[in-house]
């Protein structure tokens, strides 16, 4: 791999009277510069290197606050590596992470502390100071670790991908595309995505201070269309990340938020009618993009250069070979395994502690990011996760189109699909539906808006009306969850 230079060094080597970060995290707007964020990061490094050596991992549980970006900043120069917590964490999400980890040094507020009980060391980041002279970088370098991110474990036991100093950089490319050439005059970086995600601290946080973008630091901890409004406005926020479940939120109350620049999206597929919504809404078209922890930020839309393609993430991203494989790993002819080529610029080096999982990873020359998916052109067409697709009556069924299509139903607040087992059709289709306030809509009426503008064979037989879906605390609808209360129903009806 190539030698790259330490992380922080790449954040931090800016004019120090540039701002950096926009804090609307508490109180009135207070705007912190790249010399005010280099000394934070000083301060906390210092007491760092009297109890951390080089590899090791220090967790760092804050919102999304400058002392947030600080203390990742910190571990990186010294050459250690972080662990992004999660404050919606509970204690058993935080002792299952900390402990496969090794973290024995969490960094976090007076909140963190109580919530990490035993678990770790909490170190009170904005208690250590800003006094004393500068810390020196430690070596960077591709290879070398730098963060530890765990999975949101939608597909089993979350598993900490472990990463390089490249990964910044990785991210750029894929950032900028999908803010339409990120870095224009008056840009200005937010999104509601708590910083312990990738997508907060890779897709938004980092690539700001890289660029020399300021970040607006806002805490939102359940999204609120007001809240999100008024930090909009407070922090002059020329481009947004919004995740999906924040955009059907926003969709749901009406919201209009004109004078944005960029709006990106990544997740999951928006769908024809979301992406009208949203050209509606913010003045813009929303550009969609795609990854996951262990690779991300593969592929992207950017409305600047190429036209959208509902129902398509976009093309690949400068820098990334993309392919849609067979189970030899060759090419597929139509439908088939998305996979990235080994040694991609945003790859993780490795699953933390788990090799046989790393192997299970890769087919070949190909990291499996377990998503199906089909070329139209040069466009990537997501099907769904290989997991997810619905074998029915001989069909292969991918769950996110029959999701789009009742998303576009005026009563349809959100809505999950999968299979559910059946004797004859060996699965049937199933939709979660959660109907907006005072919504009528019936389970024949949703089938027949389905039939009527997709296949046949893809009408969910079965809809069950419920009053909110399992959701990661990424904002991903569970299907696995999902899959097992079908399989529960079905197993019932038999019994």
């Amino acid at each position: 791999m190539t030698s790259l230079p330490n992380i922080a060094r790449t954040c931090l080597d800016h004019d120090r009277r540039a701002v950096a970060i926009i804090d609307l995290s508490e109180g009135p707007r207070r705007d912190v510069t790249c010399g005010e964020l280099a000394d934070m990061v000083d301060g906390i490094a210092r007491a760092l290197l009297t109890q951390v050596q080089p590899g090791d991992r220090v967790g760092v549980l804050l919102s999304q606050t400058p002392w947030c970006a600080a203390a990742h900043l910190a571990v990186w120069k010294i050459g250690a590596i972080s662990v992004p917590l999660f404050k919606l964490f509970q204690h058993d999400a935080l002792a299952a992470r900390t402990r496969d980890a090794g973290v024995a040094l969490v960094l976090t507020d007076a909140e963190g502390a109580d919530l990490l009980g035993n678990l770790a060391t909490p170190l009170i980041a904005a208690t250590c100071g800003v006094a004393g002279g500068p810390v020196d970088y430690a070596p960077g370098g591709a290879d070398v670790p730098c963060v530890l991110i765990y999975t949101s474990g939608t597909t089993g036991t979350p598993k900490g991908a472990l990463h390089g100093h490249g990964v910044l950089d990785g991210h750029l490319p894929g950032v900028s595309a999908s803010h339409d050439h990120l870095g224009q005059p008056r840009d200005c970086l937010w999104t509601p995505a708590d910083w312990a995600w990738i997508g907060g601290l890779f897709d938004v946080a980092m690539p700001g201070l890289r660029l020399g973008v300021p970040v607006v630091a806002a805490r939102i901890p359940k999204f609120d269309v007001d809240r999100c409004a008024q930090i909009i406005a407070d922090g002059g926020v020329r481009n947004v990340f919004f995740p999906p479940t924040a955009l059907r939120m926003l969709k749901a109350a009406g919201a209009k938020l004109p004078g944005l620049r960029t709006v990106a999206s990544g997740g999951e597929p928006l769908g024809a009618e979301m992406l009208a919504w949203g050209q509606d809404a913010f003045g813009v078209q929303i550009n969609e993009f795609y990854g996951q922890t262990e690779c991300n930020m593969v592929a992207s839309s950017c409305a600047a250069d190429f036209p959208p393609r509902p129902g398509c993430i976009g093309k690949a991203v400068p820098g990334f070979d993309i392919a849609v494989i067979d189970a030899a790993g060759h090419p597929a002819e139509g439908e088939g395994d998305i996979a990235i080529r080994r040694g991609a610029p945003s790859m993780m080096l490795r699953y933390w502690q788990r090799p046989d999982a790393t192997a299970e990873k890769f087919r070949g020359d190909w990291m499996l990011t377990g998503d199906r998916g089909l070329w139209e052109g040069d466009y990537l067409r997501f099907v769904g996760r290989e997991d997810d697709v619905i074998t029915s009556s001989g069909y292969r069924i991918g769950p996110a189109e029959i999701e789009d299509c009742l998303m576009t139903h005026a009563d349809v607040a959100t809505v999950g699909v999968v299979g559910k087992p059946d004797p004859l059709r060996t699965e049937i289709v199933k939709a979660y539906v959660v109907l907006k306030d005072g919504a009528q809509a019936t389970e024949a009426t949703l089938q027949d808006y389905v039939k009527a503008r997709l296949a046949q064979y893809s009408y969910p037989r079965e809809i069950a009306f419920v009053d909110a879906l399992p959701m990661t605390v990424t904002g991903k609808v569970i299907r696995k969850a999902l899959r097992a209360q079908a399989v529960a129903e079905t197993e019932k009806g038999t019994a």
